[in-house]
């Protein structure tokens, strides 16, 4: 039970990574990808079907580390509180851009809201990138300070971004596709989503190697509970996935409701 804990955790947490990086990694460069207001509702369109699915993977990770792992859960809450903080401010802030920039003509509103959207996102990739540099050295107990740990910050915001280029590059078209296509280069759209795909997943499953996680886990009796019970939802959870990933295939071609 113990391995299909440990299995469960790195498929969640490495799922979250590819599949809502490319949504914060699209929000994050909403301004160079749309320059005006239909331009900037073509960029949300494209990743519009998919963030509220792709949340529900960190969802999944973080019920799994309270059920599974909840001393680690523990030890995370408290010694990177600030991190928490900063990563849940950033979340609230982007999907509140989302959500209420429709709800008003204003173009200040908008403005305000696409703010919203671009700061969250980053402040996302950011917390992420700060969270990582403590697991990276092995302590994640305590907030990583120093070069070393604003360097780490930084590439994964870095990678959050180019992997949201690529997730864009293939959903996109007209002017706001030209300009994600030329940042793209000579790797192809495909090419580079596939490449950052992998980077992105194996970030966490790298920075989790690290650690005893062993000695974080739960009881037996919890995990005879929830263990059986996760293998059961999560094919329900990747069919669903792989369903809205199929019906929203295609490039977009005018803006969404958001």
């Amino acid at each position: 039970m113990e391995t299909l804990a440990l299995v469960l955790l790195g498929f969640f947490a490495a799922g979250y990574f590819v599949l809502a990086g490319a949504d914060i990694g699209t929000g994050m460069l909403a301004p160079h990808l749309g320059r005006d207001e239909r331009e900037r509702r073509l960029v949300i369109a494209s990743f519009a079907p998919f963030f509220l699915g792709n949340e529900v993977w960190l969802i999944a990770t973080a019920g799994l580390l309270v059920g599974c792992f909840p001393d680690l859960e523990g030890e995370l809450l408290s010694g990177q509180a600030p991190v928490v903080v900063a990563l849940l401010a950033g979340w609230i802030t982007r999907d509140m851009g989302l959500w209420l920039r429709g709800r008003t003509g204003g173009r200040a509103w908008r403005a305000v809201c696409d703010g919203a959207l671009v700061c969250g996102s980053w402040a996302i990739a950011l917390a992420w990138g700060w969270l990582l540099a403590a697991l990276f050295a092995g302590a994640p107990g305590a907030v990583a300070t120093g070069p070393v740990a604003a360097l780490t910050a930084a590439a994964v915001a870095a990678l959050f971004a180019v992997h949201g280029l690529g997730f864009a590059a293939m959903r996109l078209t007209g002017a706001p596709y030209e300009r994600a296509r030329r940042l793209v280069g000579r790797t192809g759209p495909g090419k580079s989503f596939a490449l950052t795909s992998v980077l992105m997943g194996g970030v966490p499953l790298f920075a989790g190697g690290g650690l005893e996680i062993g000695s974080y886990v739960a009881d037996d009796a919890t995990l005879g509970l929830l263990v059986p019970a996760l293998l059961v939802i999560t094919p329900l959870l990747v069919a669903v996935q792989a369903w809205t990933w199929h019906a929203f295939r295609h490039r977009v071609t005018r803006p969404s409701y958001l």
